[in-house]
């Protein structure tokens, strides 16, 4: 395993042409800062009460050099998924298809219960699914629906590793390499670890690396 601390879009250059296999990651997107600004989010609220510490905004304006350098690094015939809200989802989609993506649809998770906010509480994320050229998922009779109950007291945004684990399993084979630029909580990479991939993470954030090496230490991975 190995990990970065460096900026997204700089990291990914340092990559060779078609190297990567899979690429799984959840940027922190421009509009969880107007969540956290108004407190309708209290995981991502910076304040006394809080105990989790923030990072940087990844801005929109950025969008398209970070999807050019993934399409770029992924081989041939691979997937990506990017998880985002319905407000960044309208702005991915078109930057991706430019930069020569596939877009094939937005796989639903559902949370199962509802977050915070004011109109028609959210229970449900987006997670975009691209292809560059063809490749076909492992599994035709998953739904596009994933059913995983949201992670508690835990990074802020963190996926649960079980529904990455679908993502990993349908788009990869084993030892291949998955990417996550934005490791965050680094459960893209404890799914890769558990399903026999290879994998390279990177995160500018200095509480994400504690975080995940603080996991690691937890689960016994070395």
């Amino acid at each position: 395993m190995q990990v970065f601390k460096d900026d997204a879009v700089r990291w990914l250059s340092t990559l060779a042409d078609a190297s990567v296999d899979l690429v799984v990651t959840d940027p922190p997107y421009e509009s969880l800062e107007k969540h956290r600004k108004v407190g309708t989010t209290t995981r991502l609220k910076v304040s006394k009460g809080s105990s989790n510490p923030w990072f940087d905004i990844f801005p929109n304006d950025r969008f398209e050099l970070l999807l050019s350098e993934i399409y770029r690094v992924l081989k041939k015939n691979a997937h990506f998924y990017l998880f985002c809200d319905q407000e960044t989802m309208f702005i991915i989609k078109p930057i991706a298809e430019k930069v020569g993506f596939k877009f094939w649809k937005p796989i639903i998770w559902d949370k199962v219960s509802i977050g915070m906010g004011y109109h028609y509480r959210a229970r449900h994320e987006y997670i975009l699914f691209f292809e560059k050229g063809k490749r076909k998922l492992n599994n035709l009779g998953i739904p596009d629906i994933l059913e995983f109950k949201r992670v508690f007291r835990g990074y802020p945004t963190e996926k649960p590793v079980e529904l990455i684990e679908v993502l990993i399993a349908q788009s990869s084979s084993e030892e291949q390499l998955v990417v996550d630029p934005f490791f965050g909580s680094g459960a893209t990479l404890v799914a890769a670890k558990n399903l026999d991939r290879r994998y390279l993470g990177c995160d500018v954030s200095d509480s994400a690396h504690h975080h995940f090496n603080s996991r690691l230490q937890r689960v016994g991975f070395s």
